[in-house]
């Protein structure tokens, strides 16, 4: 292809692939998901978001299960790590996440804490009514990491490692 075309704009483009966590919480046979706001209409989604800077996954997906749910979370186990794309039909944006989903304990709900903004609200699901609401699921992502769950899927916390440099303050992320 001749220099120039949009092929080679996005070959010569740095691909960065956001980073995502997920909390994947069965209690009683049930799996904790959060029914949220999305630019695609109300969906459903594991308690799920971005790797913020200067925190480790496992720091991430602690955070984000108690920002969507209201609950601490204490990660145990990897259940594993997805690579995913997804097109906005509305904007036409194309994404590429990268999703580390953990399975840990969930804690008690902290007094004076409110769901997130977009989180609507909190719903616990069996795997098969998991199932039935494909649809709603805000990637295929969730019924995946639910299902890798059920399979008995889990990898140590070690498997991923933050170095210290994670931590450095005063540099701007790369």
């Amino acid at each position: 292809m001749p220099v120039g075309t949009a092929y080679h704009a996005r070959m010569t483009q740095r691909w960065k692939p956001s980073v995502t966590v997920a909390a994947i919480i069965e209690r009683d046979g049930r799996y904790l998901l959060v029914e949220e706001h999305t630019p695609e209409g109300m969906k459903l989604n594991n308690p799920a978001g971005h790797l913020d800077p200067g925190e480790s996954p496992e720091q991430g997906v602690a955070r984000e299960a108690l920002e969507e749910t209201t609950h601490t979370f204490t990660p145990e186990a990897l259940v594993g790590i997805y690579l995913s794309r997804f097109q906005r039909p509305a904007s036409g944006e194309d994404v590429t996440y990268l999703r580390l989903a953990y399975t840990g304990q969930l804690g008690p709900t902290q007094a004076g804490r409110r769901l997130d903004d977009g989180i609507v609200r909190t719903v616990w699901m069996t795997p098969d009514e998991v199932r039935a609401t494909a649809h709603r699921h805000r990637s295929p992502l969730v019924l995946r990491c639910i299902e890798d769950h059920l399979a008995g899927q889990r990898y140590p916390l070690a498997l991923v490692q933050t170095d210290a440099s994670v931590w450095l303050t005063g540099r701007a992320p790369a």
